[in-house]
């Protein structure tokens, strides 16, 4: 399997932002584990803070994978362009949100982007990456 995983804005900062909502890990570190536990899978991994990235990472990675993962932080409430995006590709995308968006501040609990996706994963904290993993290999209709 070969899967994609795309982090949106202010992502490279876990480990140090905002710790009791995302905890003290950075990905780099979380990635380690993640390709350690699925070592049978080939994970690319981006990261980015501008929209208009993430969205050429999306198109550029269709049909190059079998499944995306993407966490697009604080763009799944605004960004009507990448949910554009994701409904472009026909690449499975699941997406990923680290802390539950449904118990934070009221306008995280409108995902423009989850609209798009396959499914979403929301408040198990970074093992919502594991969870999606394994949701991709589940076949999609």
């Amino acid at each position: 399997m070969k899967v994609c995983i795309i982090n949106g804005p202010n992502l490279n900062l876990l480990g140090t932002r905002e710790t009791d909502v995302y905890g003290e890990l950075s990905f780099e570190q979380y990635l380690t584990h993640l390709q350690q536990k699925f070592s049978n899978y080939s994970i690319t991994y981006h990261q980015s803070n501008i929209e208009g990235e993430l969205i050429n990472l999306l198109h550029q990675s269709d049909k190059q994978f079998d499944f995306m993962l993407i966490n697009p932080g604080g763009y799944s409430h605004t960004s009507v362009a990448l949910a554009d995006a994701i409904s472009a590709i026909t690449t499975p995308v699941i997406e990923i949100h680290i802390s539950n968006i449904f118990a934070r501040e009221s306008f995280r609990h409108q995902s423009l982007t989850a609209a798009r996706c396959k499914g979403c994963i929301t408040g198990f904290g970074m093992t919502g990456y594991e969870i999606g993993m394994l949701a991709g290999t589940v076949e999609f209709k």
